[in-house]
């Protein structure tokens, strides 16, 4: 046997067998069963042998060590894995959304191929199944980057995934369909939510700027009608549970996630950012709305404040129902771009209540501290001591919809 130029330790070795073929060979890491995983490669010239070595070298550089890879892991079997762990680690609703994105367009637009074997055109294939369906830009946004994470999470776990398939290009970037009423077409609103008992609901939706999972969970303890404030420090979320459909098999709750249970799959759920958990005044006409709401209310044995008829939680999906009805018995249309038109979303109520903020001059730092965003006010102390402009910005929002000082 012929022994090549001596190399440079952890680099591998080239030589020549018996046969006169030249070998390459280099550890690459451990094997699942916590043996060493040696890679050889064969070739009839040193020359040959060594640019096999190099080019398998840079390219677990570049991709990470195959170690715990099969080459007949598929993107299916890893996604698997992957969500398994997911549910340890991020909010109950970001997990719900990262499996429907692998359930039903991940998986069974490439879930058969093979990680080490996936192109950009396999990753584009996600997208355009989504583009084929209808659906929004941004709901193949997000599936796209869930895809990214779930090869990128691979990579770092050790499995060999092509540089250019996790460098793929997204559907692109758009503008957010979410468009803000007019002050008058909220005062629309307002003036047939006004003949209605809970009333007040909506135009905490259009005027306050409560998040309807913020509305939701809404507490009468948290409401404090002399002061004129209420506290937002939960939201009205359905936690998924262990088992699909199985009520029985508890609940998928990640590690520090803070809870109440409320009513079947319902809890109340802290908000994503600490600036979420604010206290915000209360305009004179929510106070007396909801001093007269209060004593025709629903018994709610959680003391939610709009609860369903029965007491218990007000699901989302009728909480937009109600929403669209309000906005069709008052006639309000929202225009495109391109001319067609189309109801308007309920979370453009949250848009609506920035809005008519921004057109009384209010500045920015105030609207953050109505709408609860976390790029300001980390600590709860600066919106009570902010109370006074809060209290004034949000008194020109209600004059503006007809609502009074």
């Amino acid at each position: 046997m012929t022994r090549a130029k001596r190399r440079s330790k952890g680099s591998g070795s080239v030589y020549q067998n018996s046969r006169g073929q030249w070998v390459a060979s280099f550890e690459a890491g451990w094997s699942e069963r916590g043996e060493r995983r040696r890679i050889t490669f064969k070739a009839r010239t040193a020359v040959a042998v060594r640019a096999r070595l190099t080019e398998a070298q840079r390219k677990i550089a570049a991709e990470g060590h195959a170690s715990r890879t099969s080459s007949a892991t598929t993107v299916k079997r890893w996604s698997d894995q992957w969500l398994e762990q997911r549910q340890r680690i991020v909010r109950p609703g970001t997990y719900v959304s990262d499996r429907s994105g692998v359930s039903r367009w991940i998986v069974p637009a490439i879930g058969h191929i093979r990680l080490n074997a996936l192109a950009p055109a396999d990753i584009r294939k996600v997208t355009t199944a989504q583009e084929d369906a209808g659906l929004a830009l941004a709901t193949m946004q997000r599936t796209h980057a869930v895809l990214g994470k779930i090869l990128a999470d691979a990579a770092a776990e050790g499995y060999s995934v092509p540089h250019r398939a996790r460098e793929a290009a997204g559907p692109g970037a758009g503008r957010s369909p979410r468009q803000s009423l007019s002050a008058r077409d909220a005062a629309k609103i307002l003036a047939v939510a006004a003949t209605r008992p809970d009333a007040s609901r909506w135009v905490a939706a259009l005027v306050e700027g409560l998040r309807p999972a913020e509305a939701l969970g809404l507490t009468w303890e948290m409401v404090d009608l002399k002061a004129a404030t209420m506290t937002l420090a939960w939201q009205l979320k359905a936690l998924p549970y262990l088992e699909f459909r199985q009520p029985g098999s508890g609940f998928r709750v990640p590690r520090g996630f803070e809870s109440r249970h409320v009513y079947g799959a319902y809890h109340l759920v802290r908000p994503k950012t600490r600036a979420g958990i604010r206290v915000i005044p209360l305009v004179p006409w929510l106070v007396e709305a909801l001093s007269s709401w209060a004593e025709r209310a629903p018994t709610s044995s959680c003391g939610l404040v709009w609860p369903r008829d029965d007491g218990t939680p007000r699901s989302p999906e009728m909480d937009r129902r109600q929403w669209y009805e309000l906005a069709q018995e008052a006639n309000i249309r929202v225009t495109l771009p391109d001319g067609s038109s189309r109801r308007p979303l309920l979370y453009e109520a949250r848009h609506t209540a920035a809005t008519l903020l921004l057109a009384n001059g209010i500045d920015e730092t105030t609207i953050k501290a109505v709408l609860g965003h976390s790029s300001v006010l980390s600590t709860q102390s600066y919106l009570h001591a902010d109370k006074s402009r809060t209290k004034a910005a949000l008194a020109k929002s209600a004059a503006m919809v007809g609502l009074g000082g």
